[in-house]
């Protein structure tokens, strides 16, 4: 790609400067979603790898930290007190209650730091997160619903994964068949049955929407 020095006077006469892809992929964003054990997580951190105009939005949980998971690397880990306080403050531009006090949210901060470095905004959030992120973002969103092969191979993902007991598996395998049927909301579905396959659809799906 060649970039191209950008000189914009603004209105109390300083100046701006920027190169085209910062217009370019000004305010775009990527949506994931997908039902707990699709593999929505990996594909994320392929696009992130492979694209070097996407940043990652670190959203807000009070879900417990799982496996490596770092603070403010892979989420905000916060209270639910700390959470509902943020609601007051109108802090998000989406959350979403999942379980009880289990709390996920995107930062209004954490968009605009991303689209101030003239970066394309990508998002890792659950299946009503991501239907509330396109409806508020609309044509500058780009959503993906990454489909598992079957209910019965994402029961075996998620006892794999071996960070979950019997019972949350058996609500997470639940909640996934409900799921499902909101994937025709988004704009692309993806069925994650060969990870190779879904990682090389992704990329394309992305660079088509950013024009790369």
């Amino acid at each position: 790609m060649s970039y191209q020095l950008i000189v914009c006077i603004l209105s109390d006469n300083s100046l701006f400067i920027t190169h085209n892809s910062y217009l370019k992929n000004m305010n775009k964003v990527i949506i994931f979603s997908a039902p707990s054990g699709s593999g929505k997580t990996t594909l994320v951190k392929h696009s992130l790898e492979a694209i070097p105009e996407l940043e990652f939005s670190i959203s807000c949980t009070t879900r417990q930290p799982r496996g490596s998971e770092t603070h403010a690397v892979d989420y905000h880990f916060i209270s639910p007190d700390e959470f509902r306080q943020k609601i007051s403050e109108e802090a998000f531009v989406e959350f979403e209650e999942v379980y009880t006090d289990k709390y996920y949210g995107t930062l209004k901060s954490e968009v605009e730091k991303i689209w101030n470095q003239g970066k394309v905004v990508i998002f890792d959030v659950d299946v009503k997160g991501g239907i509330s992120l396109k409806k508020y973002f609309g044509e500058k969103a780009l959503s993906i619903f990454i489909e598992p092969p079957s209910i019965a191979e994402l029961e075996r993902r998620l006892i794999s994964r071996n960070t979950d007991d019997a019972e949350t598996i058996k609500t997470r395998v639940e909640k996934a068949g409900e799921e499902l049927t909101y994937a025709i909301e988004f704009d692309k579905i993806v069925i994650n049955s060969d990870l190779g396959q879904a990682k090389i659809e992704i990329e394309s799906l992305i660079k088509n929407f950013i024009g790369n």
